[in-house]
C-alpha cells in the first residue's frame, strides 16, 4: 500500500486574502470548492491554475493507483507577508497534513519559482517524487507584453520594485535639465546606482528588510522608537549647530585651536549625549516588545550618564587650565569639579548591582514580584 499527497503551495496567501478560506485545505472536495471561490474572486490569479492542476494530477494517481493505495491532495498557504512567518506556517500546515494522513510520498504542483522555493522544507517532511509547474498559456507578442507589464504594475509585489527606480531615475533626469547647474545632478544618478549596488553587495537590504518587518510587527513599540530616533536625529543636528555657532564667535574674538575645540566640543556635549540616550532608550523599547530585555540596557544608559558626567568635568577643567587659569588640588576644587563624577559612579554601581542581584534571582525560577 502507497499512500501519496499532492500538494499545492500559496505562499503569499491569496486564498485566505481574496477567498477567506484558511490553509490547509485537505481533500478533493475542499480543495476543488476553494479553487472556485478563488477563481470567482479573481479570475486572474495563477494560483487558481496551480490548484486545477493539483486535482488533475491527483485524479491521475487515482486512476492508476492500486486497489490498496491511497491518494489525497491538499493547499497548503503561507502569510500575505511573504518570508519567514509564511514559510513557517508552510511547515507547521505540513506536519499537521503528514500526521493526519501519514503519505509515503509526495508530489509538487506549482505555478511559480515563488511557490517552489518552498521546495527544501517540504523535502525536508516528506519524500517528493515529482515536482510540476503549471504555465498558462498566453498569446505572444506586443498584446502579452503590455498583459505582463499592466499586471505587474498592479501587483504590490512587483510595483515597488519597478516603478520606484524608474520614477527615481526620471526625476534625477528631468531636475538636471531644469536646474541651471543639474550637471551635478546628473552626475549624483551613478552615485545613487553605486550605493544602492553597495547595499546589494553587502546585503544590507536584507538587514533593512527584516528591520522593517520587526518594526510592522511591533507597532506600539516601533512608533516610540521612530520618535526617539527622531529625537536622535534632531539632537546630532542641534550639536552641530551649536557646535557651529560657538566655533564663530571664537573665530571672530580669537584663541588657540585647543581652547576653540575644547570649548566647542562642551557646548556641543550636551545634544551629543542627548542623541545616544534616545537611540539607546529606543533600542530598549524593541527589545523590550520582541521579550528579549535585559538590565545590560539599563546599566549602558547608566554609563552613559557617567561617562557624560566625567566628560562634561574633565572639558571645563581643560578648558581652565587651557586658558591659563591653572587648576588647584584641593579637595574643596575637587569635589566642585568632580562631584557629579564621583555620585554618577556611585549610582552606576548601584545600578549594576541591583540588575545583578535581579538576574540572578530570575535565574532562579522563583518569582520575586519583578
Amino acid at each position: 500500500m502507497v499512500r501519496t499527497l499532492v500538494i499545492t503551495v500559496d505562499r503569499d496567501n491569496d486564498l485566505g486574502v481574496k477567498a477567506g478560506i484558511r490553509g490547509s485545505v485537505v481533500g478533493r472536495r475542499q480543495v476543488l470548492t476553494a479553487a472556485l471561490r478563488l477563481g470567482i474572486a479573481d479570475p486572474e490569479e495563477s494560483d487558481t491554475n496551480a490548484i486545477l492542476g493539483a486535482l488533475h494530477q491527483h485524479d491521475l494517481l487515482v486512476e492508476s493507483a492500486e486497489p490498496n493505495d491511497a491518494v489525497e491532495i491538499a493547499i497548503l498557504t503561507g502569510d500575505e507577508r511573504v518570508g519567514i512567518k509564511s514559510d513557517r506556517n508552510i511547515a507547521q500546515q505540513l506536519e499537521d497534513v503528514i500526521s493526519e494522513f501519514q503519505p509515503d510520498r509526495g508530489v509538487l504542483v506549482t505555478d511559480g519559482m515563488e511557490d517552489e522555493s518552498v521546495l527544501p522544507i517540504l523535502s525536508s517532511r516528506l519524500s517528493i517524487d515529482h515536482v510540476e509547474k503549471i504555465i498558462v498559456r498566453q498569446s505572444k507578442g506586443i498584446e502579452g507584453t503590455y498583459y505582463y507589464i499592466v499586471k505587474a504594475i498592479e501587483d504590490p509585489r512587483w510595483r515597488a520594485k519597478l516603478l520606484v527606480p524608474i520614477a527615481v531615475f526620471m526625476i534625477i533626469l528631468g531636475l538636471g535639465m531644469i536646474l541651471p547647474n543639474g550637471i551635478v545632478i546628473l552626475g549624483a544618478m551613478p552615485l545613487l546606482v553605486g550605493v544602492y549596488l553597495l547595499f546589494k553587495g553587502l546585503g544590507a537590504e536584507d538587514r533593512l528588510e527584516r528591520l522593517m518587518r520587526d518594526m510592522r510587527e511591533s507597532a506600539d513599540a516601533a512608533i516610540l522608537s521612530s520618535l526617539l530616533w527622531a529625537v536622535t536625529g534632531v539632537a546630532i543636528l542641534l550639536a552641530v549647530v551649536e557646535g557651529y555657532d560657538t566655533f564663530g564667535e571664537f573665530e571672530s574674538g580669537g584663541g588657540s585651536n585647543i581652547l576653540i575645540g575644547l570649548t566647542v566640543l562642551q557646548s556641543s556635549l550636551t545634544w551629543i549625549v542627548l542623541g545616544a540616550l534616545a537611540f539607546a532608550l529606543s533600542l530598549m523599547v524593541l527589545r523590550w516588545k520582541k521579550g528579549n530585555f535585559s538590565g545590560r540596557s539599563i546599566l549602558i544608559i547608566a554609563f552613559g550618564v557617567v561617562l557624560w558626567t566625567m566628560a562634561t568635568a574633565a572639558l571645563q577643567v581643560a578648558i581652565r587650565i587651557t586658558g591659563g587659569g591653572g587648576y588647584e588640588y584641593d579637595v574643596t576644587t575637587i569635589m566642585d569639579d568632580w562631584g557629579q563624577t564621583l555620585l554618577a559612579l556611585f549610582i552606576f554601581w548601584a545600578v549594576r548591582t541591583a540588575v545583578r542581584s535581579w538576574e540572578s534571582k530570575q535565574d532562579t525560577g522563583r518569582y520575586w514580584g519583578v
